[in-house]
């Protein structure tokens, strides 16, 4: 099982796609509640020149709410990271799977809403 949604936008910027990612995760229910600029990050913390990476930590409150209430300690797992990095020929954009990421839990309620999270982030990349 491959454990990211993705999806190649060619042909532009990263601060493009960051406007249109963000975009399309709100439009299906996805607030970013962090945000790693890791490009200066490791520019800042081992001097280390590297192509343009972000990390947008998504968030589906409703179904976040869901799912701690069903394996409180679940929020270890969250957000959901969605990763802009720029490689030749345009952005790449990928989103965790929320069910391969939580395969360590066996809870089907879980799994569940895990799926439901999914399906919303894969339709949330397609729209980028």
């Amino acid at each position: 099982m491959t454990y990211t949604i993705n999806r190649m936008v060619p042909d532009t910027g990263i601060d493009d796609v960051d406007a249109r990612a963000r975009q399309a995760l709100a439009d299906h229910g996805f607030g970013v509640l962090t945000e790693i600029d890791v490009q200066a990050t490791m520019k800042k913390k081992l001097d280390v020149e590297m192509p343009a990476y972000r990390i947008l930590g998504a968030c589906n409150p409703k179904m976040a709410h869901q799912a701690i209430g069903i394996e409180p300690r679940v929020g270890a797992m969250l957000p959901c990271n969605v990763i802009l990095r720029e490689v030749e020929g345009g952005v790449e954009v990928s989103a965790i799977d929320p069910v391969a990421s939580m395969q360590a839990i066996e809870n089907a309620g879980l799994t569940a809403v895990a799926g439901d999270v999914r399906d919303l982030l894969a339709k949330a990349v397609e729209a980028i």
